[in-house]
């Protein structure tokens, strides 16, 4: 499963999309969070990921967990309209990511030196930090509609580019070598 790079409330410009939870009001059994974005935020998303539009976009989590570590899972699904890059014409698609993650408020800052692949690992698989006691589901929403996108999409049907069917096999840059070599008598 893919990670995402963040997914809490990040230091600098708010996210697109916003919805911070206190993880200090998740109930005994854990929380059922719906994030469905807004028409606003969806063109803004549309933008900021260079798709032609977001017409749905919806994360649906459950949170459990208290205290200091807290455990998400859900879904985040979406339909949107991109362009095809072979075709260049406009196409819906549908966006679906798996999220299964990891809170704590004890996460250490990253301190991985160059070359240190061991320590690099282990920030990895490190929870994502909990931030003033709360997880933004608006910008994890986000970040695995990005996850999810094809960074080369292509509308169904379409397999090649259009110039590969109208040009033949592409000459190797040795055969005017082997050319001349037939020709020389020596």
């Amino acid at each position: 499963m893919r990670q995402p790079h963040t997914a809490s409330l990040p230091p600098g410009p708010p996210p697109l999309l916003s919805r911070p939870f206190d993880v200090n009001t998740i109930k005994a059994g854990g929380s059922d969070v719906v994030v469905v974005a807004t028409e606003a935020e969806r063109a803004a998303l549309a933008q900021e990921y260079k798709l032609v539009g977001v017409d749905r976009l919806e994360g649906r989590f459950k949170v459990s967990g208290r205290g200091r570590t807290v455990s998400m899972k859900g879904l985040v699904t979406g339909d949107i309209r991109q362009t095809c890059v072979v075709t260049l014409e406009e196409f819906p698609s549908a966006v679906s990511e798996e999220v299964d993650l990891k809170y704590s408020e004890d996460v250490p800052e990253p301190r991985a030196q160059e070359g240190d692949e061991e320590r690099s690992s282990e920030m990895i698989d490190a929870p994502d930090p909990i931030i003033n006691g709360k997880i933004d589901l608006g910008a994890l929403t986000a970040e695995f509609l990005a996850l999810g996108l094809d960074p080369y999409p292509r509308k169904p049907g379409v397999e090649t580019f259009a110039h590969e069917e109208d040009v033949g096999p592409a000459a190797s840059p040795f055969a005017a070598l082997a050319a001349a070599k037939r020709d020389d008598p020596t």
